[in-house]
């Protein structure tokens, strides 16, 4: 059974392992990155535990720098012993709670154009892809930009 709580200190290089292996290297996070990603003001980290392991994590920032605060997934990185039980959409769901609680109308996030696990499982969640970031990634790979409104439960038009 996957169990999920919020991120401690002792946390950290496990995260960053599972980061390491959950992206190539220069789209995985340095663990300085990773850090101040996690203990960036405003934002929270998701854990998720399958058999007292971390197989699972989930970065989220609360951005109020536009006409109202929006949501944004920083990364969700699921190890393949955590995939096909639902961790990933319960880290989403507890993400989506945690930033309509806060006062966000959407969320945004990135993914590889070319990543079609994750492109599908974002839209089977109600995100919808609303741009194109060229050479987002290790400069070469564009990045679907999606997002969710919160406000209605609809992905934006």
């Amino acid at each position: 059974m996957i169990t999920t709580r919020t991120y401690r200190t002792e946390d950290l290089e496990t995260l960053w392992k599972i980061d390491q292996q959950c992206f190539p290297r220069g789209i995985s996070y340095g663990r300085r990155e990773l850090r101040w990603f996690i203990e960036s003001h405003d934002s929270f980290t998701l854990v998720a535990e399958y058999e007292n392991s971390i197989v699972a994590f989930l970065i989220g920032h609360r951005d109020d720098t536009g006409a109202s605060p929006t949501g944004r997934i920083i990364t969700i990185d699921v190890l393949p012993e955590g995939r096909g039980k639902g961790t990933g959409s319960r880290l989403m769901a507890l993400a989506e709670q945690n930033f309509a609680s806060s006062g966000c109308g959407k969320i945004e996030l990135e993914s590889a154009v070319d990543n079609a696990a994750a492109l599908a499982f974002y839209a089977k969640l109600g995100y919808r892809q609303t741009g194109v970031m060229p050479r987002y990634y290790l400069n070469r790979i564009d990045a679907a930009v999606l997002v969710k409104s919160l406000e209605s439960g609809r992905p934006i038009s």
